[in-house]
């Protein structure tokens, strides 16, 4: 039988949300969605790619979006999102961790997000270097409730998986 260290296998959850507004495009995911509203923020406000980065950070124990990429900094204004997770990834692997599956959840009332589901999926596949069939993509909408419900707003959830690949780095990071 198999022993599984708790040092070996951990779980981040990542959650971001994002007003909508007229103007910017809309990006989930790392995929341009066509929409009359956009997301507003300090970079592309992709809400689901903040939401996996902060899952990746917090699984690795390495803080958070903020910590690493803080609306404060000029560097980051208007910056596509797909870096943030690329970096992520890139630090993940350098500490010694493999990056297992994800689950996320995006919520909003519009647009209808199914139809973009496969491109969403296939884009977080390429940007976490996994199969697609270790990426799940879920959409839901607010029930007309709350600011997502309305329209005024997208969430979304990320939970990632990693596990240990190289013992010879190992540390409570």
């Amino acid at each position: 039988m198999t022993t599984i260290s708790p040092a070996s296998i951990r779980v981040g959850l990542g959650q971001d949300a994002h007003r909508l507004v007229v103007g910017p495009p809309l990006m989930l995911g790392g995929v341009e969605i066509p929409s009359a509203k956009g997301l507003d923020g300090h970079s592309d406000a992709d809400v689901l790619l903040h939401a996996v980065t902060d899952a990746l950070l917090g699984a690795a124990g390495l803080g958070d979006i903020g910590e690493w990429f803080p609306n404060s900094d000029p560097q980051w204004k208007g910056a596509a999102s797909d870096v943030f997770v690329l970096e992520a990834v890139k630090e993940i692997h350098a500490r010694g961790w493999a990056i297992i599956n994800l689950d996320c959840t995006i919520s909003a009332e519009q647009p209808k997000l199914t139809p973009h589901k496969p491109a969403i999926r296939q884009r977080l596949a390429e940007l976490l270097q996994l199969d697609v069939n270790c990426v799940n993509v879920k959409a839901k909408t607010g029930e007309l409730v709350g600011p997502v419900g309305r329209g005024e707003a997208m969430n979304a959830e990320a939970i990632v998986l990693l596990v240990r690949i190289d013992n010879s780095t190992q540390t409570d990071s």
